[in-house]
């Protein structure tokens, strides 16, 4: 009976996955702030609770993220492509393509049928494809960033706004604006170009089905709707994308120790 750990040391939250015999006993998350090694000790505790497991009974304990240097109990590092592509096939074996968009970078991962990451491309260092930009536009918008998602799927239609850049995409928000575009139609726009970057990328990859997309962002509605759009294929959603890339981390600490047992 292995216990096994994983700790992802993300931009803005930090997530943590507690994996017993191959599944999911506890997870917790804390928001990273300015102190993100204290933020991950108490995502810790917390999902340790939840488990009723203690730090003793965890066999190994894996770090993923842009952070996952400073992750505290660590014994590893497993790269944030190799956690998506393990984690996206244990939830969805027919996975083949995994879309990770987190706060302030979007990835794409290829892999096979055993979860083994095959290639990968990353999204430009901007965060025009990723959460951060959503956040920026919802405050451009003056609107909650829990509602732009069902604010969008209420246009019939979008304005073209420019994704290449934050800024140049908060000024072409604020001429819709003065121009009296309604805040459906821009939100819409928001996440189309959003959108459009992302396809981007992925195409650059190849599309192999089935595809999963994962983090924070995959759980907005306006963003999964606009991407299904863009790429004109059904795509997957985990119940809790934005922990995949910690479940990547326990379950390949989970191998990790079931290789060191043979």
């Amino acid at each position: 009976m292995a216990i096994t750990a994983g700790i992802d040391m993300g931009i803005q939250t930090v997530k943590v996955v507690i994996l017993k015999d191959g599944a999911v006993v506890g997870r917790a998350k804390a928001s990273s702030g300015f102190e993100p090694a204290k933020a991950a000790e108490q995502a810790f505790a917390e999902a340790l609770q939840i488990s009723k497991s203690s730090k003793e009974e965890v066999t190994q304990i894996l770090a993923t993220g842009s952070g996952m240097e400073t992750a505290p109990y660590a014994n590893g590092n497993v790269s944030m492509m190799g956690a998506d592509a393990k984690a996206g096939v244990f939830l969805f074996p027919s996975a083949r393509t995994i879309v990770d968009i987190g706060a302030e970078e979007a990835r794409a991962v290829k892999c096979d049928e055993r979860g083994i990451m095959q290639d990968f491309v990353v999204n430009e260092r901007c965060a025009a494809g990723a959460g951060t930009f959503i956040e920026a536009m919802a405050r451009a918008l003056e609107v909650k960033l829990e509602d732009m998602g069902p604010l969008s799927l209420k246009a019939e239609r979008a304005s073209p706004i420019n994704a290449s850049c934050v800024i140049f995409g908060e000024s072409d928000v604020v001429s819709l604006i003065h121009r009296q575009e309604s805040k459906p139609e821009i939100a819409r726009a928001v996440f189309d170009a959003m959108a459009d970057r992302i396809s981007s990328m992925v195409h650059r990859l190849g599309i192999n089905l089935d595809v999963v997309v994962v983090g924070g962002v995959a759980k907005d509605v306006g963003f999964v709707d606009s991407l299904k759009r863009k790429l004109g294929i059904k795509i997957l959603v985990p119940e809790y994308p934005e922990y995949v890339g910690a479940l990547g981390a326990a379950l390949t600490a989970a191998s990790r120790v079931k290789v060191g047992q043979q």
